[in-house]
């Protein structure tokens, strides 16, 4: 299974927030944190926000892949 981004909602940091916590509210992984700094590259160094950045957040949809996708076309968390 992987990820494609089809959107992005706007979001307004609170105090405190960190990438990995925002990808664990929004996606219920923070393994999936790259795809908020990815839309997010002025950001990409800050470890713990402040309040009223404004973040763009993916919305990201599973796609299946083939059964015939060679393992090395597999990895997980690709954005297509």
């Amino acid at each position: 299974m992987s990820m494609r981004v089809i959107s992005y909602k706007k979001y307004y940091t609170r105090e405190g927030d960190t990438f990995d916590k925002l990808a664990l509210s929004m996606y219920g992984d923070e393994k999936l944190s790259h795809y908020i700094i990815r839309f997010n590259p002025d950001y990409a160094d800050v470890l713990i926000f402040g309040a009223n950045v404004y973040l763009r957040i993916p919305v990201v949809e599973n796609i299946e892949l083939p059964e015939t996708l060679p393992p090395w076309r597999r990895s997980g968390g690709a954005v297509t």
